[in-house]
């Protein structure tokens, strides 16, 4: 199922590069790719469509791993990076350097992690109480993305030259990725799926439940700590580059443990396709279903995820 899965975004990887403002054929396309033969058309897809199509793999793939991770170690179906907080302590961060310590911006992914650590150690510290209840931490979660927003709304105000630019990408917007971004991307994206290979057993032990898990040997608390750093680096990194998006770390992995288990040995890499592939159509709708107008691709997973963050809520009280 996951190699039919990796076709299918290859071929919507095609599909992608070719419809937009500017269309091309595929005949077109993969003779610039492979055989470079590079027309004018092709030249302008390949600066500005390919290094947002291929980002808009990684971030995807990144925030549903990441949702996966969080899901296990908050023991929480409705835990993902954009309503915890996470990705908002990360936009913080990202939103200081760009308006206030412009010297800094080619740290920003570091500086959005940082932000990202924050925000996770205030949901952990609000929402834990002698154990972690899933009600709490959501309810921590929403406190603390609300907070960070709000912060991030205020900063906005500082640099009225460039409020537009910034408001856009606090929605999620993949329109200004160059091959600049998608080249750090992919470098801190290899070296978070590293880290969470490390802890792929561990997550299995962990889906047992805490006493269970410390009853085969396991320090739940230093694995927690690990499994939720893992999975705050893969969102900062992504939410550096694309904004808040949200959605996409809950709607996969539910999917995904729906159509292949809860082994993480599969569900991991499973839900790394599927939030790429997620991600990429949503950006190519929302890229063209206005045409030549455009919607940040945020907008379009809340219109997606919010009616199942509804279902996953009515069915957990069952």
């Amino acid at each position: 199922m996951i190699l039919g899965t990796v076709f299918i975004l290859l071929i919507t990887i095609l599909i992608s590069l070719r419809i937009g403002s500017l269309d091309i054929s595929i005949k077109e396309l993969l003779e610039g790719m492979f055989l470079n033969r590079q027309s004018n058309n092709f030249l302008i897809i390949k600066d500005l469509r390919m290094p947002r199509v291929l980002s808009a793999v990684l971030i995807g793939g990144n925030l549903a791993v990441a949702g996966a991770l969080l899901q296990t170690t908050m023991k929480n179906p409705l835990a993902d990076p954009g309503i915890i907080g996470i990705s908002s302590g990360a936009s913080l961060a990202s939103i200081a350097v760009m308006v206030l310590f412009s010297q800094f911006i080619k740290y920003k992914l570091i500086l959005a992690f940082i932000g990202g650590i924050v925000a996770a150690c205030l949901v952990y510290l609000i929402g834990e109480d002698k154990g972690f209840s899933p009600v709490r931490i959501i309810l921590a979660g929403v406190c603390v993305n609300s907070i960070l927003n709000a912060l991030s709304s205020m900063m906005t105000v500082f640099n009225s030259s460039g409020v537009s630019t910034i408001q856009t990408w606090l929605l999620g917007s993949l329109v200004n990725v160059t091959w600049a971004d998608f080249r750090i991307l992919a470098c801190y994206t290899v070296a978070g799926l590293v880290l969470c290979l490390s802890v792929i057993k561990c997550c299995d032990l962990m889906g047992l439940g805490d006493k269970t898990a410390q009853s085969l040997g396991l320090n739940v608390n230093k694995v927690r700590v690990l499994i939720t750093f893992v999975a705050v680096f893969l969102t900062s990194i992504s939410t550096g580059v694309g904004g808040v998006i949200s959605f996409v770390g809950l709607v996969i992995p539910h999917i995904c443990r729906f159509l292949i288990g809860s082994s993480h040995k599969f569900l991991i890499p499973f839900s790394y396709v599927m939030g790429g592939f997620l991600l990429l159509v949503a950006d190519t709708i929302s890229r063209n279903i206005f045409r030549p107008y455009e919607i940040p691709v945020g907008v379009t997973m809340c219109l997606i995820g919010g009616p199942f963050f509804i279902y996953i809520l009515r069915r957990s009280k069952r």
